[in-house]
This record gives structure tokens, C-alpha cells and sequence, in this order.
């Protein structure tokens, strides 16, 4: 399993947010949003009291932004010659947006957790065996897949990794409200996770190490013996 979820994914997904900060914009992505169909330009228009050139626009920047699909339909229901031009037709994006600071990534444990549960119900394997393969599995497929080196790519997954005294200390935990309150099972799956990142990449001058310690991440890359 490769999650493709790079820096240029989560800058998309605050592109897409930032553009609902204009009050009519967010008010018509409000209204067809609400509707059990697609929606017009003049329909959207309409319903909020526009100009039907300002419900255009608006539309318009919500679709460019994939807050939106766009749809072609002829409201008429007739078909062939003389039915006339398909009409626009704006609906909620299947796309799904997650913004948040500092950066945190519980779809990936979500996922990897779920997995482990599932193949370990089936041939019962220990739940904590399959998710330490899983996560070293998934590190090592994006160390191998990414194409980063190793810092840019703990940059790009929120780590925010920084130098100390030889070792690489990660500042921000990508899981940390389920850290806190599952700290054995989320620290013990980012062990392995990192561990799989460094075969990946082929990185062998560093190697993960459990080192909690308030306000960052409970791994440490610490110089290889």
C-alpha cells in the first residue's frame, strides 16, 4: 500500500480551504452542497439573490479548486437535434479535504491499524505482529517509491526532523492525539514505520530508536553503530 500524500497534495487541500474564506463563495458552495442534485448557474443564482455572471464566477473558482464536480445535462430531457445545449451543472467533489497544523496524518495510522486487525482476525497472527509488518511494509514502499532523500522525505509526512548532536530528532508526531492516549500501540507502529523508511531508502547510517521525550516524536534516528 503506497499513500500518495505529498507536500503538493496538503498545499492543494489549503488552496481549496482558503478559497471558502470569500463569504458569497462559501454561501454557494453552502447551497449545492445541500441540494439532492446538480445545481445551474442560473438555478444557484436565483436561490441566493446573485447575478447570475457572479454565481458563474464564484462556481467556476470552487470547480478550479475540485471543492466542486462539474456536470453537463440537458434539462430538458429530450435528446438529439433541436434538444439544445447541454446546461453546466455544479455538484459536491467526490474529493475529500484534511488540513491541519501541525501536521498529522490519522488516515495513515487509520488504515494501517485496520489493517492489522483485519488480516490478524483472519489467520490469527497477534494484532501487534501484523501492524509492525504493516507499518515497516508501508515505510519501506515510501522510502523506495518516493524518490525524496530521507529528510525531505520526514518533511513531507510532518516529522519536521531536525539535527541534534549527530542524530535526527523528529519535532512534530504525525499521530499524536492517538499517541497520547494509545502510546504502546501508535509509538511501537512509528518504530517500524521509520525502520521501514530507512531500508527503503537504503539508509544505513541511521537507525530508528523508541526515545520519548515531551513535545516531539517518541522515534529518534540515532547514528548507526
Amino acid at each position: 500500500m503506497f499513500v500518495d500524500d505529498t507536500r503538493e497534495v496538503r498545499d492543494a487541500d489549503v488552496s481549496a480551504v482558503a478559497a471558502l474564506d470569500e463569504p458569497t463563495r462559501r454561501r454557494l458552495y453552502d447551497h449545492v452542497v445541500r441540494q439532492p442534485g446538480a445545481v445551474s448557474r442560473d438555478e444557484a443564482a436565483a436561490a441566493l439573490g446573485l447575478a447570475r455572471q457572479t454565481a458563474a464566477f464564484h462556481l467556476d473558482r470552487l470547480a478550479d479548486e475540485s471543492l466542486l464536480d462539474v456536470v453537463y445535462e440537458r434539462r430538458s430531457g429530450r435528446a438529439g437535434p433541436g434538444a439544445g445545449r447541454p446546461a453546466k451543472l455544479y455538484r459536491r467533489s467526490a474529493k475529500q479535504f484534511a488540513v491541519s497544523l501541525p501536521d498529522r496524518r490519522y488516515e495513515l495510522a487509520g488504515r494501517l491499524l485496520a489493517q492489522a486487525v483485519e488480516e490478524s482476525g483472519a489467520t490469527g497472527e497477534p494484532v501487534q505482529q501484523v501492524l509492525h509488518r504493516k507499518a515497516e511494509e508501508l515505510g519501506t514502499q515510501l522510502g523506495d517509491m518516493d524518490g525524496a532523500g530521507l529528510l525531505d522525505l520526514l518533511e513531507r509526512y510532518g516529522f519536521e526532523p531536525r539535527h541534534d548532536d549527530g542524530a535526527i530528532v523528529l519535532a512534530n508526531c504525525p499521530f499524536h492525539a492517538l499517541a497520547r492516549e494509545h502510546t504502546r500501540t501508535v509509538c511501537g507502529m512509528n518504530l517500524h514505520l521509520l525502520r521501514g523508511v530507512l531500508g527503503g531508502l537504503g539508509e544505513t547510517g541511521y537507525e530508528a530508536c523508541l526515545s520519548p521525550g515531551p513535545g516531539r516524536c517518541c522515534v529518534r534516528l540515532e547514528p548507526a553503530a
